[in-house]
C-alpha cells in the first residue's frame, strides 16, 4: 500500500507541473493567434485534458466493460462541474459571456440530454435497449464536429479581456509547453488512476463505483489542476472553456468513439447518476442569472461544492 501511495503522490506532482505549463503555453498561443482564450480552453486544453478519460473509456469499450466506459464519463462530468468549477469559482469568479450562453452552455445541456435519451431508449420510449448503439455513437461524433466548426467560425471578441499579464513566448516555445504540459497531465493522471484503482480494489468496491468515483475523479485531475492554475493566473475564460470543452467532448467525442468500438449498454449507471449530470449542466446555465448576473461567483461555487459533498455521500451510502 505504501508503494501505491508514493505512485499517487508522483502522479499528483506531474499533474501540477503539467497544468502550469499547459496554461502558460495556451494563454500565449491565444494572444499570438487572436483566438479567444475560451476557444483555446475549449479545444486544446479541454480536449487535451480529456485524454485520460478517452484512454480509459476506449480501453473499457474494447474490453466490453460498458460500466467503466460510461461511468468514467458520467462521473467525470459531475466531478468537473461540481468540484472543479466549484473550487475555481471560489478562487476567482468567472464571467459567462453572451457567446457562452448562446452556444457553449446550451451545447453542454444538449449533449447531456442526448446521452440520457439515447442511452435510456427503452426506459424513455419503450423501444430497443438501454444502450448507446454504433448509430448513436456516429450521431454524437457528427454533432461534436459541427460544434467545433461553430466554435471557430463564430469566435469573436465577445469574451472578457484576459490577455494582460500573458508573457510573450514564441509559437514554438508555446507549443512545446502545451505538449509538455499535456504529457505531464496524461502520464501523471495515469499514474494516479492506476494506483487509486488498486487501492480501491483492496477495499472491495464494485467496478461501477470505482468508475464513477475513483477513476472519474482521477481522470479529472488534469482539469482540476488546470482550472486552479488558470484561476490563480486570472484566466477565467480558459478555465470555463476547459470544463465545458471537457464535458462536451467526454460525451460526444469519447462516448461516441467508444460506442463505435462497441455498443455501450447501460447497466451499473442509474437514473439518479444521469439526473445529477443533467442538473450540473442546467446549473451552469442558471448561474448566469443568479446572484451576480453573467458570473459564476463564489456563492455558486460553494453551492456546487455542497452538491458534490451530497452526491458523494449518496454514493458511499448506496455502496455500503
Amino acid at each position: 500500500m505504501f508503494i501505491q501511495l508514493l505512485i499517487l503522490l508522483a502522479g499528483l506532482l506531474l499533474i501540477l507541473f503539467g497544468a502550469n505549463y499547459l496554461v502558460e503555453g495556451s494563454s500565449s498561443i491565444a494572444k499570438k493567434s487572436g483566438i479567444s482564450e475560451f476557444v483555446i480552453g475549449l479545444t486544446i486544453v479541454g480536449i487535451g485534458t480529456s485524454t485520460p478519460e478517452m484512454v480509459v473509456s476506449f480501453i473499457s469499450a474494447f474490453r466490453g466493460n460498458s460500466d467503466m466506459a460510461i461511468g468514467n464519463v458520467v462521473g467525470s462530468n459531475i466531478f468537473n462541474t461540481m468540484l472543479i468549477l466549484g473550487v475555481t469559482a471560489v478562487i476567482a469568479p468567472m464571467t459567462i459571456t453572451k457567446s457562452n450562453l448562446r452556444r457553449d452552455v446550451p451545447m453542454n445541456i444538449l449533449a447531456t440530454l442526448m446521452l440520457i435519451i439515447m442511452g435510456l431508449n427503452y426506459t424513455v420510449f419503450g423501444l430497443g435497449r438501454n444502450e448507446i448503439s454504433r448509430w448513436d455513437g456516429a450521431i454524437f461524433l457528427l454533432v461534436f464536429a459541427y460544434y467545433m466548426y461553430l466554435s471557430f467560425r463564430k469566435d469573436g471578441q465577445d469574451t472578457e479581456d484576459e490577455e494582460e499579464g500573458v508573457s510573450e513566448k514564441s509559437i514554438f516555445v508555446s507549443v512545446l509547453m502545451i505538449l509538455g504540459g499535456l504529457a505531464g497531465l496524461v502520464f501523471g493522471g495515469r499514474l494516479f488512476v492506476n494506483s487509486a484503482t488498486e487501492l480501491a480494489k483492496m477495499w472491495g468496491v464494485s467496478d461501477a463505483f470505482i468508475a464513477i468515483t475513483v477513476m472519474a475523479g482521477g481522470t479529472s485531475l488534469p482539469e482540476l489542476a488546470t482550472c486552479i492554475v488558470a484561476a490563480l493566473k486570472g484566466r477565467g475564460q480558459l478555465a470555463l472553456g476547459n470544463i465545458l470543452g471537457s464535458n462536451i467532448s467526454n460525451i460526444l467525442l469519447i462516448l461516441g468513439g467508444s460506442a463505435l468500438i462497441n455498443p455501450l449498454p447501460f447497466r451499473g449507471i442509474t437514473e439518479i447518476d444521469l439526473g445529477v449530470v443533467l442538473l450540473c449542466a442546467i446549473f451552469i446555465f442558471a448561474s448566469a442569472f443568479m446572484f451576480k448576473k453573467k458570473k459564476l461567483d463564489r456563492v455558486e461555487g460553494v453551492i456546487l461544492l455542497l452538491m458534490e459533498a451530497g452526491y458523494m455521500a449518496y454514493l458511499v451510502h448506496s455502496n455500503i
